[in-house]
């Protein structure tokens, strides 16, 4: 059997196991159902999006969808949950402010 290819987010989660940095969970099969209910409300695609784009940069999204077996408006959703998502967590990152040094 090949061995596992994990790339770097794998490759810290497993350490981070192994260093038993986990802890079990209370009631797993409530915390399942509560983060199904999660995932549900997140993916759930309800609403309709007509935009305008190069046809160099659809052709781009539609080469990649292809590499990736999926469908090029599954790609497109997923490029902009991303975005969402990323600029979400920043935002609500604690505010460091840098202290000028003399």
């Amino acid at each position: 059997m090949k061995p596992l290819r994990l790339d770097k987010e794998e490759r810290e989660i497993l350490k981070s196991f192994e260093r038993g940095e986990w802890r079990p969970v209370k009631d797993l099969k409530r915390e399942v159902l509560r983060h199904e209910r999660y995932a549900r409300s997140t993916l759930r695609k309800d609403k309709r999006v007509n935009i305008r784009i190069s046809s160099k940069d659809l052709d781009e999204v539609q080469a990649i969808a292809i590499e990736q077996g999926i469908p090029y408006q599954t790609l497109m959703a997923s490029i902009i949950h991303r975005y969402v998502s990323f600029r979400y967590k920043e935002r609500n990152k604690p505010n460091k402010e840098m202290k000028a040094t003399r």
